[in-house]
Order: C-alpha cells, then structure tokens, then sequence
C-alpha cells in the first residue's frame, strides 16, 4: 500500500513539475516580441489614430526604424520587470557581497550633467523625429499628432490624474 502511495505522489509531483515549465515558457514567448513586431504595432496604431494611408504608412514603418535605437528602448524597465525585478536582483547579489541596496543603487545613478546631456539628446532626438514626420503626413494629421503629444506631456508634467482632477475642479469654478 505504501508503494503504491509513494508512486502516485512521485507521479502527480512529476506531472504538476512538467505543466509549471510549461506554462513558464508560454509566458515568456508571449511577453517577449521582438523588435520588429514592436516596431510594425506603433507603426499600426499611429496608422490607425490619424488615418494615413499605405504609401504614409511605409514610410512611417521606415521612419520608426531609423529612430528606433535614438529614441530609447521600446517598452522601458516596467515592461522588463521594472524596478521591483531590478531591487530583488539587487538584494541577492548584496546579501553576497555585503552591500547595501542604498548604496548600490548611489553608484548607478547618473550625474546631473549626465542627465541633461541624456535629456538634451532625447529632445533633439524627438524634434528630429517630428520634423520628418511632418513631411509624411497631411497638415491635418499633423496637428491631431501634436495635440496627442501635447496632452501626454500636460497630463504627466501636472501629476498624472490627480492633477486632472485639480484642473477639472478650477475649470468648473471659473
């Protein structure tokens, strides 16, 4: 009775052991596109939000490819895991050496005049980016673009929704 106990235990471990690896690589093969996917889904959603047409559209495609690598990493951190993954990444390789998080991450942190040079470049970089999509598409879509573009810049510099909701709030007092 016991073997027989002992080998369905065995079984059910193996199996569930089996199923888990399973449904880890499906995670992965699915949270992971490559770059050219990446790039052909912003490409697409732009096509879609300010209606350009298949000739605008591959130039777009080729567009995005040339600023691909100026324009930053696609996704960021928090798609990669962020900064949580990054601390308890972090945290291990401390435990062994004996440093703290803190001081750790004091020694990654750039320098203002590295972060200004990194702004400066990136702003470069966007107005480069906009000047050539200006010639790809009509006046029209070029306005509703930087509408978008100065909605995104106004809802983050402005704290985000609660922000908002201020703005909404002053807006109804007037």
């Amino acid at each position: 009775m016991k073997k027989i106990v002992m080998a369905l235990v065995a079984a059910i471990t193996m199996s569930a052991t089996a199923v888990a690896q399973d449904e880890n690589q499906h995670k992965q093969e699915r949270t992971q596109p490559n770059r050219e996917e990446m790039l052909k889904q912003r490409t697409d959603e732009t096509v879609k939000a300010y209606g350009l047409n298949e000739t605008q559209a591959a130039q777009l495609l080729e567009l995005n490819r040339q600023f691909a690598d100026k324009m930053g990493p696609m996704g960021g951190p928090r798609q990669r895991g962020g900064r949580d993954g990054h601390r308890s990444q972090m945290s291990r390789g401390d435990k062994q050496s004996g440093d703290s998080v803190k001081a750790r991450e004091q020694r990654q942190r750039p320098s203002r005049e590295e972060m200004e040079k990194r702004r400066e470049e990136m702003k470069k970089n966007q107005e480069a980016y906009s000047a050539e999509l200006k010639k790809i598409m009509t006046e029209e879509q070029y306005k509703a673009y930087q509408a978008d573009v100065q909605k995104r810049m106004n809802f983050g510099h402005r704290g985000g929704r609660q922000g908002q909701r201020a703005r909404r709030g002053s807006e109804n007092r007037d």
